[in-house]
């Protein structure tokens, strides 16, 4: 795909020794820091917007991160310049936290309404919750559903972490920048436009986010995220696109 350009390699270079330090060096520090948490969390900190996209949950997580990094963003890069680039990744990468977010709000809810009605002030439900991830177990109230309970406890406790939602903004950056340039999956060389490739991953993210199902990819995938990478990626590029193209580069 083209010479690597310096700052997509310096963002692989960032992102792997966050890594390294966070699985090797510090990981019961690098978690509670710079994993996105849950904003009712204990550990949650404004700064974990950003530094969550350099986190990731395992070997597999990182490498296809940072090969389709390799593979898509250095063309990109070349498209937009450095600074659209950065702010189009970063842009995206924020996005794909603020969709998460907003998922993991639907689901911590409606538990948090129930515990408000029958007279629970914040303080304690965060007790409660705090109590429940320490012990491993939880209580039943009446007026409280148990299987709202558990979701709201999964979304209190399961931190967030990874570039996918940046990388996302840059795939269908990609996709728009060359809708009809063929690609080919690693294990299916047949070559498919990459508005098709890029577009069908993307739907099956969609479908995975609305049903739950992962076709692709294991079942804690954050597939919101994705999208919310994917959507500000399109907005942005289909902006300049419309706004700025010359028949050379994007200033």
């Amino acid at each position: 795909m083209g010479r690597m350009t310096e700052t997509v390699k310096t963002l692989i270079i960032i992102n792997v020794i966050f890594f390294v330090g966070s699985s090797f060096l510090i990981p019961n520090i690098a978690d509670p820091l710079f994993a996105l948490w849950f904003p009712k969390h204990p550990n949650f900190k404004l700064w974990q917007l950003v530094t969550h996209m350099f986190m990731h949950g395992g070997n597999t997580h990182i490498l296809f991160n940072m090969f389709a990094l390799y593979m898509f963003g250095s063309n990109i890069e070349n498209a937009l310049g450095q600074s659209r680039f950065l702010f189009l990744y970063f842009s995206a990468g924020i996005g794909a936290a603020a969709l998460q977010l907003a998922s993991t709000y639907y689901a911590f809810l409606p538990a948090y309404q129930e515990f408000i009605s029958i007279g629970w002030s914040d303080v304690e439900i965060q007790s409660y919750l705090v109590e429940a991830l320490n012990t491993g177990r939880f209580s039943l109230h009446e007026g409280v559903s148990q299987i709202n309970v558990r979701n709201m406890i999964t979304a209190f406790r399961v931190p967030m972490v990874g570039a996918s939602g940046a990388i996302f903004g840059v795939l269908v950056a990609f996709a728009v920048l060359y809708p009809n340039l063929p690609l080919m999956l690693l294990f299916f060389p047949v070559p498919i436009k990459a508005k098709y490739l890029i577009g069908g991953y993307v739907a099956l993210d969609l479908y995975a986010a609305l049903t739950g199902n992962n076709i692709i990819g294991p079942a804690n995938t954050a597939n919101w995220a994705h999208l919310g990478g994917a959507l500000i990626g399109f907005i942005i590029i289909w902006y300049w696109k419309k706004n700025s193209f010359n028949d050379r580069r994007w200033n």
